[in-house]
């Protein structure tokens, strides 16, 4: 099943600026931190040395500039975040998508590699390995994707067979060119796969509730019209 959605829907979706759960994304682990940090102290440093060369007539410029840098290590999430958000929002077309799971298996990814020595003194490279869930969906026109995402505890209930659902993007109008996807949301389990939270996950579950209450709507009516239907009618 595919619905075509409204530019407004596809922007309430994956907004303009970073959402809390994208902010969390970029913030990153403790050393994506301190290079943040390292990034804001540098620039302060050369700000500094920049006034002392120039003067006092540059002041006010290179005290707001230092302002900005000395806190890329806090705003410095939003704005990647808001960047990765702008190239799904660059595609014209989008839509809700729903199909089935139609495989899941696990394999390992090199996240980053350490240089260590070993007890012979010689130089080691050690590959740090993360599993990653590999979910295979598709639908009964044929068009299948498979999404790579970190392995998390709650997708051990995801089987195939079950429903999926996610947004796709194109620059075609009849949205038949899918050119990018999004997480994806299994609703039997009330799970999400993703890399990237590119969706506003409450606004996108309230829509697929929408979208289904309406469908369930459509099928009501087709039944009842079918069962007034007299025998001369067939």
């Amino acid at each position: 099943m595919l619905i075509p959605l409204t530019r407004e829907t596809f922007q309430e979706l994956i907004p303009a600026v970073a959402t809390g759960a994208q902010y969390k994304y970029f913030w990153g682990k403790p050393p994506d931190f301190l290079r943040r940090m390292l990034i804001s102290a540098v620039a302060v440093v050369f700000l500094v040395v920049l006034y002392n060369f120039a003067g006092s007539d540059v002041g006010p410029l290179v005290l707001i500039t230092g302002l900005i840098a000395g806190l890329y290590w806090l705003w410095g999430p939003i704005l990647w975040a808001s960047l990765r958000n702008a190239e799904c929002r660059k595609y014209k077309y989008c839509g809700f998508w729903q199909g089935r799971v139609l495989d899941i298996y696990i394999t390992d990814e090199v996240t980053s590699q350490e240089e260590t020595v070993n007890q012979k003194g010689q130089l080691v490279i050690v590959d740090n390995l993360e599993p990653r869930i590999n979910l295979e969906v598709g639908d009964k026109t044929g068009f299948t994707t498979t999404l790579k995402a970190p392995l998390q505890k709650n997708h051990q209930g995801i089987a195939p067979g079950q429903a999926a659902l996610m947004l796709i993007m194109s620059n075609q109008e009849d949205l038949g060119r899918i050119a990018k996807v999004s997480d994806i949301y299994i609703p039997s389990r009330e799970v999400w796969v993703s890399d990237y939270p590119y969706l506003r996950k409450d606004v996108f579950i309230e829509m697929s509730e929408q979208i289904k209450k309406g469908r369930k709507k459509d099928r009501d009516r087709d039944n009842r019209s079918t069962k007034r239907r007299s025998p001369a009618d067939y």
